[in-house]
């Protein structure tokens, strides 16, 4: 998969960590191909809160070189699609303040409500961009059959789940598989898929 050039990369999630989680390796490999890009990240939950904080500089890490923009609004969590309407405006607003080369959010596939409600805006939304679907391993059996891989360094993998387990603390408290090996597991897994060590996986409509 190509990863350049890209002049500006648009990244969206329901909640803090998911971009970290399904899409970090990534995200990181586009900031060091294409070196100022613009970044925009919308995170629908978290504002004001401690997760807000992690977000911010887990993101701030993850796209070391770009000019990054991250916005966090405070839509409830676990309950998004109740604000359905409000949610839709926020993904507008992204769209309008600059039309993005590539759009990273979750698949449509996810069976996490939340996460699913994105997915749903985001096709609804960006119709001339190309949307890319990142997965999350979790309680539910969702994972997608995906189609496009993106091969990952072994030192881009190590950085991404030493991100996500340094920066978001608040996430390892009573979620026992959030860890270094649950997170690397699923890039060896996508690699192998691929012909690679590791890679990360998206979901890309074929229309």
């Amino acid at each position: 998969m190509i990863l350049e050039p890209i002049r500006h990369l648009a990244l969206v999630a329901a909640h803090c960590d998911d971009i970290a989680i399904g899409a970090g390796a990534t995200v990181r490999m586009l900031c060091q191909a294409n070196p100022g890009m613009r970044v925009t990240a919308l995170v629908l939950t978290g504002a004001g809160t401690v997760r807000e904080d992690e977000e911010r500089a887990a993101l701030a890490e993850l796209c070391a070189g770009a000019a990054l923009e991250v916005g966090i609004a405070g839509f409830p969590d676990n309950r998004l699609p109740g604000s359905w309407a409000e949610a839709k405006n926020a993904v507008m607003a992204l769209r309008e303040a600059g039309n993005p080369d590539l759009v990273i959010g979750p698949q449509p596939g996810d069976m996490h409500q939340d996460h699913r409600l994105v997915a749903e805006l985001l096709a609804q939304t960006f119709r001339r961009q190309p949307v890319w679907g990142y997965e999350i391993a979790k309680y539910e059996s969702d994972l997608p059959t995906p189609a496009t891989f993106v091969p990952v360094p072994d030192e881009v993998a190590r950085l991404k789940a030493d991100v996500i387990t340094r920066r978001y603390p608040s996430q390892a408290e009573g979620h026992p598989w959030f860890d270094a090996e649950a997170f690397t597991a699923l890039m060896r897994l996508r690699g192998v898929q691929c012909h690679q060590r590791y890679a990360e996986a998206f979901v890309v409509p074929t229309t």
